[in-house]
């Protein structure tokens, strides 16, 4: 179920809400140290959600262990036409990169890359563990979701 509800905050709200490195990261578009956050070696079943809005944004389904160091994703919990998630064009650092944003209230959540041939869209959202929040699956098991074809793609 999508977030409805959702008010802009100053980043001195956003400071009293999250940690310093949820901030640094969501926020400030930063990036958590490869292998050092919560979620990166995760398999329990669930669905990870923004840190900043709860907003549902990936299933515990769609998450494989690309070894890069933070939790991947093949496709957003809606499928690659995803109505939560916003791509835009990353050049800091010297590269060209697409940056994903939560739609609900635009936190950082990482990039995405078409490098993944083992996932059935090819897609690897490789994302910080400090902008999800996992809620636990309480029946063990996360409603799995279909795998969208790389036609489907924006």
């Amino acid at each position: 179920q999508q977030n409805t509800s959702f008010t802009p905050k100053t980043d001195e709200e956003w400071r009293k809400l999250l940690t310093e490195e949820q901030f640094y990261v969501t926020r400030k578009k930063g990036t958590e140290r490869a292998f050092s956050g919560e979620y990166w070696d995760t398999k329990t079943p669930g669905v990870y959600k923004c840190v900043c809005c709860g907003e549902p944004l990936f299933t515990s389904e769609a998450k494989f262990d690309s070894h890069c160091g933070w939790p991947s994703f093949y496709q957003p919990i809606d499928g690659l036409k995803d109505k939560r998630i916003e791509e835009h064009v990353d050049k800091s650092h010297f590269m060209v990169r697409t940056e994903v944003t939560c739609k609900m209230c635009g936190a950082h959540l990482g990039h995405i890359f078409d490098d993944s041939p083992q996932t059935p869209t090819g897609m690897r959202y490789c994302i910080n563990s400090a902008s999800l929040k996992l809620e636990e699956k309480k029946d063990g098991g996360a409603a799995k979701p279909e795998p969208a074809k790389p036609s489907d793609a924006k």
